[in-house]
């Protein structure tokens, strides 16, 4: 049975494995530099568990995906969410991004926003799917464009990306 739940420090030791298992899905692709980047640090994940922005999908106690958001002044930024590939095509995902939009933070902004990869199959198509739509640069919400550009410094801008954005209730 899966559960979704706020993470736990405890938690934090099973993220980086997830991501790279799941990082090994670009490798052999023109993205598979992705495959050899370090997973988020767990300080980064410690901050964000104390800030109550990261969510985890569990089965018989092991995690088996994450989320990792940022309240933003106008939506609930969806920095990366990720499925373990042993754990993949059940909907965990799916279901993980439902968990959060019921967050009263997502509730009370009214929206979701993330930023993705247009052309891979499970980044930007994923996510149409479950109801995010491309967003115009000039209608993105408050504090995107400095997400963008912090991703652009990173070079995750050199392949096409996309900022998204769903209607939360």
């Amino acid at each position: 049975m899966i559960r979704f739940r706020l993470a736990s420090l405890d938690d934090v030791p099973q993220i980086a494995p997830i991501e790279r298992a799941a990082s090994e899905l670009f490798r052999g692709t023109e993205m598979s530099s992705i495959a050899d980047d370090p997973p988020i640090p767990d300080l980064v994940l410690e901050q964000a568990v104390a800030e109550q922005r990261l969510w985890v999908a569990t089965e018989y106690g092991t995690v088996r995906a994450y989320l990792l958001a940022n309240v933003l002044p106008e939506s609930l930024h969806i920095e990366q969410v990720t499925v373990h590939p042993d754990a993949a095509r059940r909907g965990i995902g799916a279901m993980l991004i439902e968990s959060v939009s019921n967050d009263s933070r997502a509730a009370t902004l009214g929206k979701l926003t993330l930023t993705t990869f247009s052309d891979v199959p499970w980044n930007a198509p994923y996510y149409e799917r479950l109801g995010f739509v491309e967003v115009a640069e000039s209608e993105w919400p408050a504090g995107v464009a400095e997400i963008v550009q912090t991703e652009r410094n990173q070079g995750l801008w050199s392949w096409p990306r996309v900022v998204m954005a769903r209607l939360v209730g």
